[in-house]
Parts: structure tokens; sequence; C-alpha cells
């Protein structure tokens, strides 16, 4: 049986960005391998496939690499979730703490049918603080989330324990 291709080794280490002390985990230079982005997309996909997705909600900004090309491969709508002012028609919005202040995350108010079967993507969970403003952004649509999914999973910062309510799926962890 052949080796699981590594996706870790693709991924590289910033020492002390954004600021001293942290270590970025740095994912272009997994995009920009054509193998590694292919077999990353096909890896997420394959748990949800058969699980009946009408829409994939990509979180900005990386989030949408993820999901736009998972949603093509599940034969799903795209939807992007988009920080406050950058939608251009009428919007639901939410507002949530960060470690340093508030952010805002909008969506627009007619994405997401009521009843749908949602499935939210980003590329990175740490704190888990911005995916579940995004799930009560969601439920103020009246969609049903069937999972979330993210291609690294910081499990150090513990960001699982916010968004107990769901299925989390990450493929990398550190």
């Amino acid at each position: 049986m052949a080796k699981e291709f590594d996706l870790k080794k693709c991924i590289r280490d910033v020492p002390n960005f954004p600021k001293e002390g942290i270590i970025f985990k740095d994912l272009s230079t997994l995009l920009r391998n054509k193998v590694a982005f292919k077999k990353a997309v096909d890896r997420l996909v394959s748990k949800f496939k058969g699980k009946k997705i009408d829409f994939v909600v990509g979180v900005e900004a990386r989030g949408f690499i993820f999901g736009a090309a998972m949603a093509y491969k599940l034969g799903a709508g795209f939807v992007p979730v988009r920080k406050k002012g950058k939608l251009p028609y009428k919007t639901r919005s939410i507002t949530y703490s960060l470690e340093y202040g508030t952010d805002t995350l909008e969506v627009h108010e007619d994405a997401i049918d009521p009843g749908s079967r949602v499935l939210i993507v980003d590329d990175l969970l740490a704190t888990g603080g911005t995916v579940r403003a995004v799930t009560d952004l969601i439920k103020q649509q009246n969609a049903r989330i069937v999972g979330l999914a993210f291609l690294v999973e910081l499990g150090f910062l513990h960001g699982k324990d916010k968004l107990k309510d769901y299925p989390v799926y990450s493929i990398i962890k550190y």
C-alpha cells in the first residue's frame, strides 16, 4: 500500500509573524504545489461526499480558496462570508470578539435558502472565534450546518471547544 502524501511537509513555518512569539503556518507553499493542493482539496471533499451539501460557505479570505474548490467538487453553490463593507447587496452581519478587539462578518441576506444543508470551510482553525461567529451568522439564515472543515487545526488553542455543536473535520493537526 502506498504511503499517504504528507501535506504537513508542504507548509512553511514563519517565526515571529504577525508578532513576536507566533509561528505562522504559511499555506502559500502548499497552494503553489499542484499535487499538494489537489490532495488537500480531495481529502477535505472525501469526508463530505454523499452528505447532500447545498452550499459551501467560505470564510474570508483563504476559506474562499478551499471552499470554492470543494463546492465545485461537491456540486454545491459557494457562498462567501466577508468582512464588513465588502459585499454589494443587502447583508446580515455579526460582530464578534477577537483577542485584540472586535470584527464584523457579513453574508448576503439571500445567499442561503432556509433549510439548506451548509458546510462551512476555512483554511485554519485556531481559537474558533471567527468560525463560531460564522455558524451564528448562518443559523440566522435558518440553514442546517452539516459540518465544519479546515485544512489545518491548531489543537493547542482548543478552537474545537467553541464548536461543540458541529462536526469538525481537519486534515492537518498541530
